[in-house]
């Protein structure tokens, strides 16, 4: 008998209304909010525009969920496609199901096109957005929770996860492995926080430096579950994923120091040119101001001799006409 355990809500959606909330898509949206908040924080530090992260989000976010829901499907495909299963579930995300690794790949995809458009290298946008994404992670975990899915191997430890009778699961207390993966993708978020300040990190390297660091988390926690998933060599298929994905990572962080060492001194080319034009700008109006201000020369300053000199009259000039008395007309 557990002295303590972790409760699951009774119900993963609260009615308000003729509007259902469910907890999963209410902590996706959260996360999101988040992720892009953190991102705007960071690439403004990087000598970016205010709200850019948030303008190429658009095109990411819907193209990652899109994406999270393909790799859900697919790699779970007898959930919807077997016999005495119903195919329009598969669109029904509200009730979970999304793939980390399907939302990052088209997820970079939609980024690639937004980063596209605003003329800025992907590799620093993904760089700024990186904490903000394992954090977002870390939230979006809380969704299964309120589904009750995704908890690992019975066990009777104080912060077991209880579970109710359900479809496809059995009353009982299991691993929080929802709760594992969540305080992981915190500390993820810190790591690259802290790499980032340390090695000026850049190019993607902070980027690859979340993925590699979550897929090794990721490879032990998904190794506690015990949901359905298929298995390859006797494991699950997402821990072959997450070694695949942690090895890509890895050797790209290698790679790229070598070949692209530091860090980009320019982030946002439109910022910068914007920088430089006001710049010239405050010149010219101080060289202007210089000219304008400066008193207009005197012709007879260069001469001192000519500025102390009286004016003299032409008579002034000869003492002897000034005093000989003038002459009478004698005709």
């Amino acid at each position: 008998m557990n002295l303590a355990s972790i409760p699951s809500p009774s119900t993963g959606v609260i009615e308000l209304g003729p509007i259902p909330l469910r907890g999963y898509a209410f902590c996706i949206i959260i996360g999101v909010f988040v992720a892009v908040w953190i991102g705007n924080k960071r690439w403004v530090a990087r000598g970016g525009k205010a709200g850019t992260v948030a303008d190429i989000a658009v095109w990411a976010v819907p193209f990652g969920l899109v994406g999270g829901r393909l790799y859900h499907v697919i790699t779970d495909y007898q959930l919807y496609f077997s016999e005495g299963q119903n195919w329009v579930d598969a669109f029904k995300i509200w009730e979970g199901g999304l793939g980390i690794w399907g939302a990052i790949a088209l997820g970079a995809v939609g980024a690639w096109i937004g980063c596209r458009r605003r003329g800025i290298p992907l590799p620093a946008w993904a760089d700024a957005l990186a904490p903000g994404i394992a954090v977002a992670q870390a939230i979006g975990r809380w969704g299964n929770w309120f589904n009750q899915e995704l908890y690992g191997k019975p066990t009777d430890l104080p912060w077991a996860l209880e579970i109710s009778e359900g479809p496809n699961r059995v009353a009982g207390t299991y691993h929080p492995t929802f709760l594992y993966e969540s305080l992981w993708c915190i500390g993820v978020a810190l790591l690259v926080i802290w790499a980032d300040r340390r090695f000026k990190l850049g190019h993607g390297r902070a980027f690859a430096l979340y993925v590699a660091a979550y897929c090794a988390g990721r490879a032990w926690i998904e190794y506690m579950r015990v949901d359905e998933a298929h298995h390859i060599l006797g494991l699950r298929l997402n821990v072959w994923t997450a070694i695949i994905v942690f090895a890509l990572a890895v050797a790209y962080i290698v790679i790229s120091a070598r070949l692209r060492p530091g860090r980009e001194e320019i982030v946002e080319p439109d910022k910068a040119a914007g920088a430089a034009a006001a710049a010239t700008a405050a010149e010219k109006k101080d060289d202007d101001a210089d000219g304008t201000d400066a008193p207009e020369a005197d012709s007879t300053d260069g001469d001192p001799l000519k500025k102390d000199a009286p004016d003299t009259d032409s008579a002034d000039s000869d003492p002897l006409k000034k005093n000989a008395p003038e002459a009478a007309d004698k005709s």
